[in-house]
Protein backbone atom coordinates (compact mmCIF):
# COMPACT_ATOMS: atom_id res chain seq x y z
CA UNK A 1 0.00 0.00 0.00
CA UNK A 2 2.02 3.23 -1.18
CA UNK A 3 1.67 6.35 0.66
CA UNK A 4 -0.86 7.85 -1.37
CA UNK A 5 -3.55 4.96 -0.58
CA UNK A 6 -2.57 5.07 3.48
CA UNK A 7 -3.36 8.77 3.41
CA UNK A 8 -7.08 8.15 1.09
CA UNK A 9 -7.67 5.04 3.67
CA UNK A 10 -7.19 6.76 6.34
CA UNK A 11 -9.49 9.85 5.39
CA UNK A 12 -12.15 7.47 4.81
CA UNK A 13 -12.28 5.73 8.11
CA UNK A 14 -10.97 8.47 10.32
CA UNK A 15 -14.32 10.67 10.81
CA UNK A 16 -16.86 7.02 11.19
CA UNK A 17 -14.46 5.74 13.51
CA UNK A 18 -13.98 8.56 16.16
CA UNK A 19 -17.78 9.24 15.74
CA UNK A 20 -19.11 5.63 16.14
CA UNK A 21 -16.48 5.04 19.30
CA UNK A 22 -17.07 8.44 20.91
CA UNK A 23 -20.56 8.98 20.83
CA UNK A 24 -21.14 5.01 21.73
CA UNK A 25 -19.59 6.54 25.28
CA UNK A 26 -21.73 9.76 25.35
CA UNK A 27 -24.39 8.43 24.84
CA UNK A 28 -24.22 6.19 28.04
CA UNK A 29 -23.41 9.44 30.02
CA UNK A 30 -26.02 11.30 28.55
CA UNK A 31 -28.82 8.92 29.76
CA UNK A 32 -27.31 8.19 33.18
CA UNK A 33 -27.36 11.39 33.98
CA UNK A 34 -30.91 11.76 33.06
CA UNK A 35 -31.98 8.59 35.23
CA UNK A 36 -30.30 10.27 37.57
CA UNK A 37 -26.26 10.03 38.02
CA UNK A 38 -24.68 12.81 37.31
CA UNK A 39 -21.10 11.55 37.44
CA UNK A 40 -20.49 11.40 33.74
CA UNK A 41 -21.84 14.99 33.63
CA UNK A 42 -19.93 16.40 36.67
CA UNK A 43 -17.17 14.80 35.06
CA UNK A 44 -17.90 16.34 31.71
CA UNK A 45 -18.16 14.21 29.85
CA UNK A 46 -22.12 14.40 29.00
CA UNK A 47 -20.96 16.04 25.85
CA UNK A 48 -21.42 14.81 21.91
CA UNK A 49 -17.83 16.50 21.25
CA UNK A 50 -15.97 13.70 20.41
CA UNK A 51 -12.56 15.04 22.07
CA UNK A 52 -14.25 14.97 25.08
CA UNK A 53 -13.99 10.85 24.65
CA UNK A 54 -11.00 9.69 22.45
CA UNK A 55 -8.37 7.38 24.13
CA UNK A 56 -5.33 7.82 22.49
CA UNK A 57 -4.11 4.64 22.19
CA UNK A 58 -8.11 2.36 21.71
CA UNK A 59 -9.76 5.35 19.62
CA UNK A 60 -6.31 6.15 17.48
CA UNK A 61 -3.44 3.91 17.62
CA UNK A 62 -5.62 0.61 17.88
CA UNK A 63 -7.73 1.30 14.57
CA UNK A 64 -4.79 2.36 12.75
CA UNK A 65 -3.00 -0.68 13.43
CA UNK A 66 -5.54 -2.46 12.06
CA UNK A 67 -6.53 -0.68 9.50
CA UNK A 68 -2.77 -0.52 8.30
CA UNK A 69 -2.04 -4.39 8.50
CA UNK A 70 -4.78 -5.26 6.63
CA UNK A 71 -7.44 -6.81 8.96
CA UNK A 72 -10.81 -7.68 8.20
CA UNK A 73 -12.59 -5.92 11.21
CA UNK A 74 -11.99 -2.28 12.46
CA UNK A 75 -11.67 -2.80 16.65
CA UNK A 76 -11.36 -0.11 18.99
CA UNK A 77 -12.40 2.27 22.05
CA UNK A 78 -13.26 5.43 23.71
CA UNK A 79 -12.41 6.33 27.24
CA UNK A 80 -15.49 4.43 28.93
CA UNK A 81 -17.75 7.15 30.57
CA UNK A 82 -17.99 6.39 34.65
CA UNK A 83 -21.29 5.64 35.97
CA UNK A 84 -22.53 4.85 39.17
CA UNK A 85 -25.53 2.65 38.95
CA UNK A 86 -26.31 2.87 42.37
CA UNK A 87 -27.20 6.28 42.05
CA UNK A 88 -29.99 5.93 39.46
CA UNK A 89 -33.21 6.02 40.22
CA UNK A 90 -33.79 2.57 39.39
CA UNK A 91 -30.78 0.83 38.86
CA UNK A 92 -31.35 -2.73 37.84
CA UNK A 93 -34.14 -1.51 35.22
CA UNK A 94 -32.28 1.64 34.35
CA UNK A 95 -29.10 0.24 34.22
CA UNK A 96 -30.96 -1.50 30.97
CA UNK A 97 -31.34 2.18 29.15
CA UNK A 98 -27.88 3.03 30.07
CA UNK A 99 -26.68 0.57 28.51
CA UNK A 100 -28.65 -0.29 25.86
CA UNK A 101 -28.23 3.56 24.52
CA UNK A 102 -24.33 2.74 23.25
CA UNK A 103 -25.55 0.86 20.58
CA UNK A 104 -28.88 2.51 19.69
CA UNK A 105 -26.58 5.71 18.99
CA UNK A 106 -24.90 3.28 16.49
CA UNK A 107 -28.29 2.37 14.98
CA UNK A 108 -29.01 6.00 14.58
CA UNK A 109 -25.85 7.18 13.27
CA UNK A 110 -25.90 3.70 10.76
CA UNK A 111 -29.17 5.48 9.81
CA UNK A 112 -28.18 8.74 9.36
CA UNK A 113 -25.45 7.87 7.16
CA UNK A 114 -27.46 5.51 4.73
CA UNK A 115 -29.77 8.14 4.53
CA UNK A 116 -26.89 11.08 3.94
CA UNK A 117 -25.75 8.88 1.05
CA UNK A 118 -28.74 10.13 -1.48
CA UNK A 119 -27.62 13.91 -0.73
CA UNK A 120 -24.09 13.67 -2.07
CA UNK A 121 -25.19 13.27 -5.34
CA UNK A 122 -25.71 17.25 -5.58
CA UNK A 123 -21.53 17.25 -4.50
CA UNK A 124 -18.51 17.34 -7.15
CA UNK A 125 -17.83 13.66 -8.38
CA UNK A 126 -14.67 13.63 -6.79
CA UNK A 127 -15.90 14.99 -3.23
CA UNK A 128 -18.94 12.93 -3.44
CA UNK A 129 -17.19 9.42 -3.94
CA UNK A 130 -15.11 10.54 -0.85
CA UNK A 131 -18.18 11.59 1.20
CA UNK A 132 -20.09 8.40 -0.36
CA UNK A 133 -16.93 5.92 1.26
CA UNK A 134 -16.90 7.84 4.68
CA UNK A 135 -20.91 7.04 4.65
CA UNK A 136 -20.95 3.67 3.79
CA UNK A 137 -17.86 2.73 6.18
CA UNK A 138 -20.28 4.63 9.20
CA UNK A 139 -23.05 2.95 8.55
CA UNK A 140 -21.15 -0.49 8.24
CA UNK A 141 -18.70 0.42 11.21
CA UNK A 142 -21.97 1.91 13.74
CA UNK A 143 -23.82 -2.00 12.57
CA UNK A 144 -20.76 -3.48 13.76
CA UNK A 145 -20.43 -2.01 16.73
CA UNK A 146 -24.00 -2.06 17.35
CA UNK A 147 -24.18 -5.82 17.39
CA UNK A 148 -21.39 -6.50 18.38
CA UNK A 149 -21.62 -4.54 22.05
CA UNK A 150 -25.43 -5.96 22.12
CA UNK A 151 -23.43 -9.68 22.51
CA UNK A 152 -24.51 -10.75 25.90
CA UNK A 153 -21.17 -10.87 27.62
CA UNK A 154 -20.51 -8.65 30.47
CA UNK A 155 -19.07 -6.11 30.29
CA UNK A 156 -20.55 -5.34 26.73
CA UNK A 157 -23.63 -3.86 26.86
CA UNK A 158 -25.42 -6.92 26.06
CA UNK A 159 -24.20 -8.32 28.79
CA UNK A 160 -25.57 -5.49 31.33
CA UNK A 161 -28.91 -5.54 29.36
CA UNK A 162 -29.02 -9.55 30.26
CA UNK A 163 -28.38 -8.88 33.90
CA UNK A 164 -31.14 -6.37 34.09
CA UNK A 165 -33.77 -8.19 32.47
CA UNK A 166 -33.23 -11.94 33.11
CA UNK A 167 -34.45 -13.25 37.11
CA UNK A 168 -31.92 -12.83 39.44
CA UNK A 169 -31.45 -16.48 39.73
CA UNK A 170 -29.64 -16.21 35.63
CA UNK A 171 -28.70 -12.45 36.46
CA UNK A 172 -26.35 -13.25 39.56
CA UNK A 173 -24.14 -15.86 37.40
CA UNK A 174 -24.10 -13.78 34.14
CA UNK A 175 -22.56 -10.80 36.36
CA UNK A 176 -20.37 -13.00 37.88
CA UNK A 177 -18.58 -13.60 34.41
CA UNK A 178 -17.78 -9.84 33.94
CA UNK A 179 -14.51 -10.69 35.66
CA UNK A 180 -13.25 -12.80 32.87
CA UNK A 181 -15.57 -11.41 30.35
CA UNK A 182 -12.59 -9.05 28.47
CA UNK A 183 -10.48 -12.13 27.95
CA UNK A 184 -13.55 -13.98 26.56
CA UNK A 185 -14.10 -11.16 24.31
CA UNK A 186 -10.14 -11.44 22.88
CA UNK A 187 -9.97 -15.17 22.73
CA UNK A 188 -13.31 -15.22 20.60
CA UNK A 189 -11.79 -12.54 18.12
CA UNK A 190 -8.48 -13.71 17.97
CA UNK A 191 -8.16 -17.12 19.49
CA UNK A 192 -10.68 -19.17 18.01
CA UNK A 193 -9.81 -17.75 14.59
CA UNK A 194 -6.43 -19.13 14.78
CA UNK A 195 -7.94 -22.79 15.63
CA UNK A 196 -9.94 -22.51 12.60
CA UNK A 197 -13.27 -21.08 14.58
CA UNK A 198 -14.89 -17.95 13.57
CA UNK A 199 -17.65 -16.95 15.76
CA UNK A 200 -17.52 -13.51 14.70
CA UNK A 201 -18.30 -14.27 11.71
CA UNK A 202 -21.54 -16.11 13.26
CA UNK A 203 -22.32 -14.07 15.95
CA UNK A 204 -21.78 -10.40 14.35
CA UNK A 205 -21.17 -10.62 11.22
CA UNK A 206 -24.32 -12.75 10.03
CA UNK A 207 -26.79 -10.80 11.84
CA UNK A 208 -24.51 -6.99 11.19
CA UNK A 209 -24.80 -8.08 7.24
CA UNK A 210 -28.70 -8.48 7.65
CA UNK A 211 -29.28 -5.27 9.44
CA UNK A 212 -26.91 -3.46 6.96
CA UNK A 213 -29.27 -4.69 4.05
CA UNK A 214 -32.45 -3.63 5.87
CA UNK A 215 -31.50 -0.41 6.80
CA UNK A 216 -30.21 0.38 3.09
CA UNK A 217 -34.05 -1.10 1.90
CA UNK A 218 -35.78 1.30 4.61
CA UNK A 219 -33.38 4.02 2.95
CA UNK A 220 -33.55 3.39 -0.64
CA UNK A 221 -29.78 2.53 -1.08
CA UNK A 222 -28.45 -0.59 -3.38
Amino acid sequence: MNTASILYSASIWILPVVFAITLHEAAHGFVAWRLGDDTAYRQGRVSFNPLRHVDPFGTILVPAVLLLSGARFLFGWAKPVPVNFGRLRRPLADMVWVAAAGPGINLVLAFASAFLLHATTVLPESAAHWAQANLVNSLQLNVVLAVFNMLPVPPLDGGRVAVGLLPRSMALPLARLERYGLFIILGGLFILPMLGIDLFAWLVGVPANLLISLIGAVAGID
